[in-house]
């Protein structure tokens, strides 16, 4: 019995192993999908070991302390300013001359369009702003770019300075306060606010840790295997998803109306020449706003008070501006106007550290950027 046992669990284990390498096999094809052709004239640059590339290197620079940074700087020590390499089954080129990124961003570019890696793709929606075609890009950036006026701006920044206050209070009772945390709930808190009306603290803390997850997933390797933070993060977007077709259902019964974000975008205008949008293309950009939003602002925050931090003459004029540029005010759209050294502070700390790691683009034909020649990697 105990023979017949061991020989049966040692059967299952085996099964199962080989389901494993089956499954991680079939997954690391769908990556490679596509590999690219080769181009003309490449760059130099090193693509890695065969299959994996040095997507490793990548993931673990994005992880440490250091961030991507450090991964693009090795290599344009090494090679220069334009290097090829090969993350996550594709080959990328990485350039960081002005000119070159003015060019490659420039919305109205026929020869790049907006492609993000896979994982990215399928945990934002193929309808967000980030990876929908060229044609979707322009409606949902329409829609989206109307909503942002000055009164919702106003009433955001009122609730954005209330958080703050209220943060900033309970630093006062501790001993030491972990800034990009707290930064992270502030954001997360308004953002959420001017998008969907949610307010409860609870539905809050539940939909933040789904959004991290999301998150994180982004750079990950993507395999769907259980425990894996892809996995996790696709677990994550669909509990976020019913959150918010629950929200849009509530809205389009009329059991629920907030003057926000979704109900602007719910609301057909009969004087709008664009077709409004799909619920897939709303669930998509709600996500990839929360995302953005919390995250960027977040970032650009901490990194605002570290260099504060050190520079105290800065620190001290920014204090001494602040004082005198909004003294009797409440704090709106005006006020914001007038502080422009604290303008200046922000946007030094953005050119100092970038908060956006990268800007991938894909090249649709062959063509020269700074005497480098490379062919279309899609064709």
């Amino acid at each position: 019995m105990d023979l017949s046992f061991s020989y049966c669990f040692f059967l299952f284990l085996h099964l199962l192993s080989v389901l494993l390498i089956v499954f991680m096999a079939i997954e690391f094809l769908k990556i490679l999908l596509g590999r690219n052709t080769e181009m003309v004239n490449p760059p130099p640059g090193s693509l890695g070991p065969p299959f994996v590339g040095e997507t490793p290197a990548f993931i673990s620079a994005n992880s440490n302390s250091k961030g991507l940074y450090e991964f693009v700087k090795t290599r344009h020590l090494k090679y220069g300013s334009c290097f090829k390499t090969s993350i996550f089954g594709s080959t990328h080129v990485f350039i960081s001359s002005t000119e070159a990124a003015k060019l490659m961003l420039s919305g109205d570019s026929l020869d790049f369009s907006k492609r993000y890696i896979r994982s990215i793709a399928e945990l934002l929606g193929d309808q967000s702003l980030l990876c929908a075609s060229k044609e979707n890009h322009k409606l949902v950036r329409h829609r989206i770019s109307n909503l942002f006026t000055s009164d919702s701006f106003s009433s955001s920044i009122n609730f954005f300075d209330e958080l703050t206050l209220k943060t900033m209070a309970r630093w006062e009772q501790r001993k030491s306060a972990l800034i990009l945390d707290d930064a992270m709930k502030i954001t997360f808190n308004a953002i959420c606010k001017m998008l969907i009306s949610l307010s409860e603290e609870n539905e809050l803390q539940i939909l933040q840790k789904d959004v991290l997850q999301v998150n994180e997933a982004m750079l990950a390797i993507p395999l769907n295997l259980p425990g894996t933070r892809f996995y996790k993060g696709l677990k994550a977007r669909k509990r976020i998803m019913n959150t918010l077709k629950r929200i849009i259902e509530l809205r389009r019964k009329g059991l629920e109306f907030h003057d926000d974000f979704l109900q602007s975008l719910l609301r057909r205008d009969d004087d709008d020449h664009y077709d409004p949008l799909t619920d897939k293309q709303i669930l998509d950009n709600i996500l990839t706003l929360i995302i953005a939003g919390q995250d960027t602002t977040a970032n650009a925050i901490a990194w605002m008070v570290k260099y504060l931090d050190e520079n105290q003459e800065v620190q001290d004029t920014l204090r001494l501006n602040l004082s005198s540029e909004n003294h009797g005010h409440s704090l709106g759209v005006e006020a914001l106007n007038r502080m422009s050294y604290a303008s200046k502070v922000v946007k030094e700390s953005l050119r100092m550290m970038t908060i956006v790691s990268w800007f991938p683009r894909v090249a649709m034909k062959e063509c020269h950027i700074d005497d480098k020649e490379r062919l279309d990697i899609e064709s």
